[in-house]
């Protein structure tokens, strides 16, 4: 059982609960959004290790594979979610209404987190984190309803193929060839006419909606894998299968990289295949250690951030305002980076420190509403 005192007998009682989910993959969403907070928020942006940055462009680092791994999973959690809701016959228009409705419910959130704390809605983003998952969860939700695995397999097939010739192939209008630069390439251009407000980067945005198609594809990836686990196949073949799955996309997107490098900010072809690839082998390893094996000791943070874990990730973001406030005490991260440097450690090794700890932050009302059995489903 977790090695976290106090929360053995909560974690039994969630478990048997939940005796035909998988603790896997509920522990691998809780510790990708834990993930998704220490790189947002580091002591200081100006001191960071570069593992714990995304590549400047061209390239791929650790922390390239967080949001990617979050979307796979919001694939594998429609499957496993929707499949039940078939086998009960309950009717699709139901379930159309609630995901339509769900996923609005997030891109506005989404926006409302761009907004604060100023909320000036003339200078308004309207892409996002959470908008670009309310879109996947959308489209992904809808295509699981109405296909087979083969249809969705093709279709993502198709879409990286078609976002890979539109992108190396189409002059990027004003320029006049085809560009994968920083804000003179087809999906910055389109951006610029189809997202109001303004963009991140001023001329492009890393969730423009163009990038956003081969994310869909990301989500795609993960409605097979949930397959393979919803699957009469043997535990062990499930975890095999997705494993032995996982190293081919690998393989195919970095040779994919030589025409099409890998790129999170355009969310390149080669990108979705090796983060996609690399889903699969997590997961099918956290499968087999946790599931099969049994091995749940330390699973339990990754349990209680999983239970809310689009909650937390807004929770992060409004905390945040308090914990990088220059005018409360000076800057409580500045205070704890002057604290840490002025005892001898280096300023990065206290800049992940400060991370770490706001991390620890987020998890004491990830506990409480775990502990509580409230389950905020935005």
């Amino acid at each position: 059982m977790p090695v976290i005192k106090g929360l053995s007998i909560t974690l039994k009682k969630h478990m048997t609960v939940q005796n035909t989910r998988l603790i896997s993959l509920d522990a691998m969403r809780g510790f990708t959004i834990a993930a998704m907070i220490l790189v947002n928020y580091p002591g200081t942006w100006d001191h960071v290790y570069s593992p714990l940055l995304h590549a400047s462009w061209n390239g791929i680092t650790i922390t390239d594979f967080i949001y990617p791994f979050f979307l796979f999973i919001v694939g594998v959690s429609i499957a496993f979610a929707y499949t039940k809701r078939l086998q009960t016959g309950a009717p699709k228009g139901g379930m159309y209404k609630k995901i339509i409705i769900r996923s609005i419910k997030i891109f506005v959130v989404g926006i409302f987190l761009n907004l604060i704390p100023y909320f000036d809605f003339s200078d308004m983003r309207i892409a996002g984190v959470l908008q670009r998952i309310a879109i996947v969860f959308l489209a992904c939700a809808f295509l699981f309803l109405n296909s087979k695995w083969k249809t969705q397999a093709i279709l993502g097939i198709g879409i990286l193929v078609a976002y890979w010739l539109a992108m190396t192939l189409i002059p990027t209008p004003g320029v006049g060839t085809p560009m994968l630069e920083p804000g003179v390439n087809l999906a910055a251009w389109m951006d610029t006419y189809i997202l109001p407000g303004k963009m991140w980067e001023g001329t492009w945005d890393p969730e423009g909606f163009f990038s956003t198609l081969p994310a869909i594809v990301t989500g795609i990836l993960g409605l097979l894998a949930g397959q393979i686990l919803l699957s009469p196949k043997t535990p062990n073949e499930k975890a095999n299968y997705l494993m032995a799955i996982g190293v081919p996309l690998i393989l195919i997107g970095l040779l994919w990289n030589l025409t099409f490098p890998i790129n999170k900010h355009l969310w390149t072809s080669s990108f979705t295949l090796v983060t996609g690839g690399a889903g699969f082998i997590v997961l099918g390893a956290t499968y087999f250690l946790v599931d099969i094996l049994g091995k749940q000791k330390g699973t339990s943070v990754g349990i209680i951030f999983g239970a809310n874990a689009i909650t937390v990730y807004v929770l992060a973001d409004i905390l945040s305002i308090i914990f990088y406030n220059d005018s409360i005490l000076g800057g409580l991260n500045n205070q704890f980076l002057a604290v840490m440097t002025g005892v001898g450690f280096s300023i990065k090794f206290a800049s992940m420190c400060y991370a770490i700890l706001f991390v620890a932050i987020n998890f004491i009302p990830a506990y409480i509403l775990f502990r509580k059995k409230i389950f905020i489903k935005l």
